[in-house]
């Protein structure tokens, strides 16, 4: 049984992420946050991460660890009240997702340290897999503060979901994911092919209503899928915006059409029309099942999605320099270099909020 302490008793207010890029600051105490059923070999994943710390000149982590229980969202909120300024978390997306919601509005960054099955939003932040070189890169200080999505609650970081994708994520077989990852999303899909579409309204923005038959609906934070496919070319994390992607396809012929579509990248995508809104509303005319960054919720006939702009510090690369974060991540696991992503044709828009940092739409680093 591991033992759990924390970084022990505040005595000011965590660095705000700007500051925390200054290494004239000094070192930053931090907690590590891990899934024990996600991360193997636990004790090695201690002194990993401990002897990167020390080799930066920084503390010893406080360490608190997972339960069913409270997935990580208590634990993210103890360590932040307690005075962290890094929080690590250390599994998957469920993980990740339950951590964020701790955070958001806190001064304290995330450094994401990859495990489990998936881990999109370190595909999305071109972070590196290796553990060791995820507490490098936190150490290094590059910061970049992203958007948020909520529904009815849950705050999710990659994509929230209602219909086949939500379906697809609830009976996606556990112990085929354990073993083959996202494939065993593929065996759940074509179990779901042939799903009944459901009827949507969908209001943008306070916008009139769009009426649509749809199999699945998607918000998107961000634009990749298992693997680094980019599916959604323009969705950015931290342009105060959700992408709004309606996928219609009826049938086996028109799911690989779009799936192909997908895998080549292609500039405009058979059965997907996209939209980008603050704030959307999607309701169905039964109820459907439902997803956020993976993990399936309750269902429901509605789903109600808003951005929470600029609300979660997160560590990213040195220097940040591209609009596509993966694209930045030189040599590092998990990113796959820039891509020739074109541009699909969506309905929405407005402005992505200032920087804090006066900065362009790809952040900076100081």
């Amino acid at each position: 049984m591991t033992e759990q302490t924390t970084a022990g008793t505040a005595t000011s207010e965590p660095v705000p992420g700007d500051a925390q890029r200054d290494p004239a600051t000094g070192p930053l105490r931090s907690v590590v946050i891990f899934n024990p059923v996600r991360v193997d070999n636990v004790g090695g994943r201690h002194a990993e991460v401990e002897d990167a710390l020390a080799a930066a000149g920084w503390p010893e982590p406080g360490w608190l660890e997972t339960t069913r229980e409270d997935p990580g969202t208590g634990q993210a909120r103890h360590a932040v009240a307690d005075g962290a300024e890094v929080v690590f978390v250390s599994g998957g997306d469920g993980t990740v997702r339950a951590c964020a919601e701790g955070m958001v509005g806190s001064a304290a960054a995330l450094a994401v340290l990859p495990a489990g099955t998936s881990n999109l939003l370190a595909t999305n932040l071109g972070l590196p897999s290796d553990p060791g070189a995820g507490v490098r890169l936190a150490t290094e200080r590059g910061r970049r503060r992203i958007d948020v999505g909520e529904l009815d609650g849950h705050v999710f970081t990659v994509t929230a979901g209602m219909g086949f994708d939500a379906a697809m994520v609830r009976d996606a077989p556990r112990r085929l994911k354990s073993v083959v990852g996202p494939l065993a999303y593929v065996v759940s899909a074509v179990r779901h092919v042939t799903d009944r579409s459901m009827s949507v309204e969908i209001v943008l923005d306070d916008g009139p209503a769009l009426h649509r038959r749809a199999r699945s609906v998607l918000a998107a934070n961000v634009g990749r899928l298992p693997g680094g496919t980019r599916m959604l070319a323009d969705a950015d994390p931290d342009d105060g915006l959700l992408d709004i992607a309606v996928l219609t396809p009826h049938g086996p012929v028109q799911w690989l059409r779009t799936g192909w579509a997908v895998l080549r990248r292609r500039e405009r995508i058979p059965s997907m029309e996209l939209h980008r809104a603050a704030h959307a509303i999607v309701t169905s005319d039964r109820d459907q099942p439902r997803e956020v960054d993976g993990d399936d919720i309750e269902p429901g006939r509605v789903l109600d999605v808003r951005v929470r702009a600029d609300a979660l510090w997160v560590c990213v690369h040195q220097p940040d320099r591209t609009a596509d974060l993966a694209d930045q991540a030189d040599g590092a696991d998990g990113a796959d270099g820039a891509d020739p992503d074109g541009r699909t044709a969506r309905s929405g828009g407005g402005k992505r909020q200032p920087d804090t940092f006066g900065a362009s739409t790809a952040g900076s680093v100081i």
